[in-house]
């Protein structure tokens, strides 16, 4: 049965089997600190959450979790963030296996790369370029964690938030301070700022971009028009997001901050969005302009390929440049001195729908169910489906059946929602015969 499954299916039905061993683990007495075992749909919500690297908690990591529960938090994002796929074909050429061409199509289809050629030295690469990001990060965080915390427990506290940020998870351990207060302590310290931007920004670029960056260094006329893309959306939506997020927030949260304060919080609440979860302002008490701007980089996400979540930077550039060749009356999608091919259009806005379709769908099930305002209920979906993990803080107080709707909507969005929906179809042969065409009004 298990060699009949599609590409799809294997990762889908691969991320739901990590999701339960999960959930077993965490439900285990030694996870919690009261000794007792966490209840079923926490422990799966947590499991769900960590898998795809979302962030949305219904209990604090630090209060309820020990070492334990820890531990196998960060296995699950480790896991979750690089693909299962990944970090098993990465052992089984370790360990000086054959690799077939199923493998090679699993590891096409995980990190949606474009070719199916050097899978394994990029398996290679992304394995250890992963390594080296995270090694860097948890030694910088260290500098800062090591004279607060101690040794041992500011060793763990970088690597913890190292690989967190990296895999754009957002879950943290400053709940022994406050529960859920994320980085709010460390709104304006530069090296915890600079080091998790950094890491959100490195792992939600693509692994794809990576590699391209690494064969041709400097030489941007050489990149790929993928790597173009990503690049200058992940650069125009971290700048404009920033100047955004100050005018939205300059008379609210950022009142009384400095100057140096008042930079890092609006490009923190920038790169934040774009499925990290971390936060160094609160966020329930943002304005309503600054939740839609969440919502909206939330929806966008990261790029291809990468540890993180949304419609991706691509998908979004499309279906703009889409819009405006048809308000020019133009044919085609040209950028960068390339044509966009059609299957990209077509499938760019299957993804744009789908998950609009989704999320709306969702929003307006949640509103009824439960009685928060309409903001909140939007951050908390659009959060679950981009696997982003910012909320307003409603997350613990919702109804049990909204809870089941954001761990759904996680799954969804960690292994793609039209992979989601794709995996329950049977292929069948297109039929040659097609029906007559007679037109339509439109607009």
């Amino acid at each position: 049965m298990i060699k009949r499954l599609s590409k799809v299916q294997t990762i889908a039905l691969g991320f739901f089997l990590i999701i339960v061993a999960g959930t077993i683990l965490l439900m285990l007495p030694i996870a919690s600190r009261d000794g007792h075992s966490t209840g079923f749909l926490n422990a799966l919500f947590t499991a769900t959450s960590s898998t795809c690297v979302t962030g949305l908690v219904v209990v604090d990591t630090y209060t309820n979790w020990t070492l334990f529960g820890q531990v196998v938090i960060i296995g699950l994002i480790q896991i979750g963030g690089l693909g299962f796929i990944t970090i098993g074909m990465f052992f089984s050429v370790f360990l000086k296996r054959k690799i077939g061409l199923k493998e090679r199509n699993l590891i096409q289809e995980s990190v949606n790369t474009l070719q199916i050629s050097g899978m394994v030295r990029l398996v290679k690469k992304i394995v250890c370029y992963s390594i080296i990001f995270e090694g860097i990060g948890a030694l910088l965080l260290m500098v800062r964690f090591i004279p607060r915390f101690g040794w041992l427990k500011g060793i763990w506290y970088g690597i913890f938030h190292s690989i967190s940020a990296f895999c754009n998870a957002g879950f943290d351990l400053m709940g022994q301070f406050e529960p859920y207060a994320s980085l709010t302590m460390y709104y304006d310290d530069i090296l915890i700022n600079v080091v998790i931007m950094a890491l959100i920004v490195i792992g939600g670029i693509g692994f794809i971009v990576w590699d391209d960056i690494s064969k041709n260094k400097w030489h941007v006329k050489k990149y790929m028009l993928h790597t173009k893309i990503v690049l200058s959306m992940t650069a125009v939506l971290i700048l404009g997001g920033a100047l955004c997020f100050y005018l939205f927030e300059r008379n609210n949260l950022l009142l009384g901050m400095d100057t140096q304060g008042q930079v890092l919080s609006s490009f923190f609440g920038s790169v934040t969005p774009r499925t990290a979860g971390f936060n160094t302002t609160d966020t329930g008490a943002y304005t309503e302009a600054t939740r839609m701007l969440t919502v909206i980089l939330m929806f966008i996400g990261g790029s291809p390929g990468s540890t993180a979540g949304g419609i991706k930077t691509t998908t979004m550039l499309v279906i703009l440049l889409y819009v405006w060749s048809n308000l020019r009356n133009k044919k085609g999608l040209n950028i960068f001195g390339r044509r966009l091919d059609e299957d990209a259009i077509k499938k760019a806005g299957t993804v744009f729908f789908i998950n609009l379709i989704l999320a709306t769908s969702c929003v307006t099930i949640m509103c009824a169910l439960e009685t928060v305002p309409l903001s909140d209920i939007m951050m908390e979906i659009f959060s679950a489906i981009g696997t982003v993990g910012i909320s307003t803080g409603i997350t613990r107080d919702i109804t049990v059946v909204s809870k089941y709707i954001l761990i759904l909507l996680m799954y969804c969005g960690r292994i793609g929602s039209m992979s989601f929906a794709l995996s329950f179809m049977e292929k069948k042969k297109s039929n040659p015969v097609q029906l007559p065409v007679e037109r339509i009004t439109i607009g």
